[in-house]
């Protein structure tokens, strides 16, 4: 899974029509570790339809803020530049799954 490296990638990232999954993390996180590979393995699996990157609060405090993240993990399902939904916490990969087929079908 990629990352956003600064804002511009960001801000190109969100202007495509591209569906996208943004997962908010911070390498202290326990349960972002453990969302990790799940959400890794789904971005391989969605690879073409979904661009799935993750965003670490700490180092993009500005872009967590734009979004409201107050607490980690926390996963946001965008089409078109705007949020179709949201999760927040650990949460199984059938539940993800479930919200990256509507945004890709969108």
């Amino acid at each position: 899974m990629k990352a956003i490296k600064n804002n511009k990638d960001f801000n190109i990232l969100i202007k495509s029509d591209v569906p996208v999954l943004l997962d908010f993390y911070a390498d202290w996180c326990g349960p972002c570790q453990v969302l990790m590979p799940t959400v890794d393995a789904l971005a391989e699996e969605y690879e073409g339809k979904v661009e799935v990157r993750k965003v670490n609060i700490d180092k993009h405090q500005a872009i967590a803020a734009k979004f409201g993240v107050k607490s980690i993990p926390q996963l946001f399902f965008m089409k078109g530049n705007k949020v179709i939904d949201k999760l927040k916490g650990g949460v199984g990969e059938h539940i993800i799954r479930k919200k990256l087929d509507k945004i890709a079908k969108a």
